[in-house]
């Protein structure tokens, strides 16, 4: 059975949850099937101390629901929950294949953007990219600097000097976060409605398509994710993860990203108490 979950506290208070995540915490709540533990977040990220807001009264396992940490910091994590006796249904292996995205890539190939990936990130010879990509885009194994001055792409116009500079940008927006190396990939032309584009988040957990929700504030009369696309993933080695899918300019679909579902966020309007409930059908094996 799985009838725990672990949350991160507030930055401020390790006895309540962190305020980013307290409408998942409510939502859990309010579902009246789970036992919620918090740990302090000050402590764990800050000072590598894992710190419960109480002891379990008898070993259990868990599902994380938090931030984001580095495969060997997860690791660590994971072992020292279970000297406190909670083991966490993600294995470090599972965080590592998902939380990476070059690990999982060979496994969506055939349904997402083209990739070329350069470990460390040293010695990225654009010429040769511009000869393989029309336009592309930059991220770290894990994660893009989106929302920031970074470019949102590059083309055939950018030189070698210019992308240089930029990637010093990139460097510094990631900071102390960056991890592994660069993707380049692709840059998909994706279809708009509206102004939105039309993509979804699907939770996968223990094997079954938990939840798929609109993840770009598009209206509900943009066409809906095709189910044969959805099926076709269900079954990548790990408990619980995410991928996200968007409509192309030219009506098909591709993968977007793929992540660790403990550390991938509930769309904007998804139902949390609804969300909650159906991680606890999955894990359990009630319909």
């Amino acid at each position: 059975m799985v009838k725990t979950l672990l949350f991160p506290s507030s930055y401020f208070s390790a006895r309540n949850v962190d305020e980013d995540l307290l409408s998942e915490y409510n939502g859990a709540l309010e579902t009246g099937l789970f036992d919620i533990v918090i740990f302090s977040y000050d402590k764990w990220f800050n000072e590598g101390k894992l710190v419960l807001s109480q002891p379990v009264s008898e070993p259990c396992r868990a599902v994380y629901r938090g931030w984001m940490m580095k495969p060997e910091q997860y690791a660590d994590f994971y072992a020292q929950l279970i000297q406190k006796g909670i083991t966490l249904v993600t294995t470090p292996a599972e965080y590592e294949r998902f939380h990476i995205f070059p690990n999982i890539y060979p496994d969506i190939i055939e349904d997402t953007a083209r990739m070329r990936v350069f470990p460390g990130g040293e010695g990225i010879d654009v010429e040769k990219l511009k000869q393989e990509f029309d336009r592309f885009m930059i991220k770290d194994y894990v994660k893009s600097v989106k929302g920031t001055s970074f470019p949102k792409y590059f083309d055939a116009s950018v030189t070698q000097q210019e992308f240089d500079s930029q990637m010093e940008k990139f460097y510094n927006y990631r900071g102390d976060l960056y991890t592994g190396g660069i993707c380049v990939k692709e840059y998909l032309k994706l279809k708009q409605y509206s102004g939105k584009t039309n993509e979804y988040r699907v939770f996968y957990i223990n094997g079954e398509a938990a939840t798929i929700s609109r993840n770009s504030g598009q209206s509900d009369d943009a066409p809906a994710l095709p189910l044969e696309l959805v099926e076709k993933y269900r079954g990548l080695g790990s408990h619980y993860y995410t991928i996200d899918y968007a409509e192309l300019e030219d009506g098909s679909w591709k993968i977007l990203e793929a992540g660790d579902g403990q550390v991938s966020g509930l769309p904007e309007n998804q139902d949390c108490r609804e969300y909650f409930i159906a991680l606890y059908n999955c894990f359990n094996g009630e319909g």
